[in-house]
């Protein structure tokens, strides 16, 4: 029995072993003993490749979510171990909190076409989740890894270094897989920093950032506009008052000249009394 790939799930089999093997070790768990294992989940296990050496770890305990039900099929078929581990549902729509009493790694060959809304919900459970390995599309990686100032940087940079060291571990070309993308790939991981809190409202934090890169052509003075007139409104600044806000160095920048902290800070000067 053989898993069409389907296009619809943006499905790309990677047959490489050695890069799989490669994967699979760069999940570093802290702690991870196999007196203690950790609580892992891969997303989109597909035909197996990465799952088969993340099954033979014991210092683990592995749980996969695929929402294909020909690959849950042969999973089931080729993979004894899989029974009980296998759980065939939507990552996006799936509430991950409930899998796991405690905190829980994440790993997986994540589908290019949903890798974004992958990392959203992600965030959703970061202090759950203190580490994550996945193989995503080379350009993706680069612009999540990337620091202030690259063309590249943008929402889901700053988002994810909030709260995550980011590093770029290796690239993949396409002969590594079964159909070959059209793009190269690249395996990155995400460790949790010690950060617990943002210094500012959080809901505000992912606003500024989206407002600011959704026209990030745009100086933050421009871009920021619905935001800088709520907070005008909302404390009754005058023509003067708010010339002498908006006068600020900051918002003559564009938004990918601002680091972690200077959206933080940009946050508080937005944030209402």
């Amino acid at each position: 029995m053989q898993v069409r790939a389907k296009k619809s799930l943006g499905q790309h089999f990677l047959t490489d072993l050695s890069i799989t093997r490669r994967i699979a070790e760069s999940l570093q768990p802290e702690g991870a003993s196999e007196d203690s294992p950790v609580d892992v989940l891969e997303i989109g296990p597909g035909m197996g490749v990465l799952s088969q050496f993340l099954l033979e770890r014991q210092d683990i305990s592995l749980k996969m979510v695929e929402i294909d039900r020909e690959s849950v099929d042969y999973l089931l078929m080729n993979f004894p171990k899989s029974y009980g581990r296998l759980i065939e549902a939507d990552f996006l729509k799936l509430d991950i909190g409930k899998l796991f009493g405690g905190d829980f790694c994440i790993i997986g060959n994540f589908p290019y076409n949903i890798s974004s809304q992958i990392f959203f919900r992600i965030l959703d459970c970061k202090d759950r989740v203190p580490q994550v390995v996945c193989m995503i599309q080379k350009e993706v990686a680069e612009r999540i890894a990337e620091g202030p100032g690259s063309k590249t940087y943008g929402i889901l940079s700053v988002l994810l270094q909030a709260w995550y060291d980011i590093e770029y571990l290796f690239t993949v070309g396409e002969g590594a897989f079964n159909p070959p993308p059209k793009v190269k790939s690249a395996v990155i991981r995400l460790k949790r920093n010690i950060r617990k809190e943002l210094d500012c409202d959080e809901s505000l934090f992912k606003a500024v950032v989206k407002t600011g890169f959704n026209q990030r052509r745009k100086t933050l003075r421009n871009s920021l506009k619905p935001l800088i007139a709520a907070k005008a409104e909302k404390e009754g600044l005058d023509g003067e008052a708010l010339a002498a806000f908006i006068s600020d160095p900051v918002f003559d920048l564009r938004p990918e000249r601002l680091g972690v902290e200077d959206f933080i800070s940009l946050t508080k000067k937005l944030s209402v009394l």
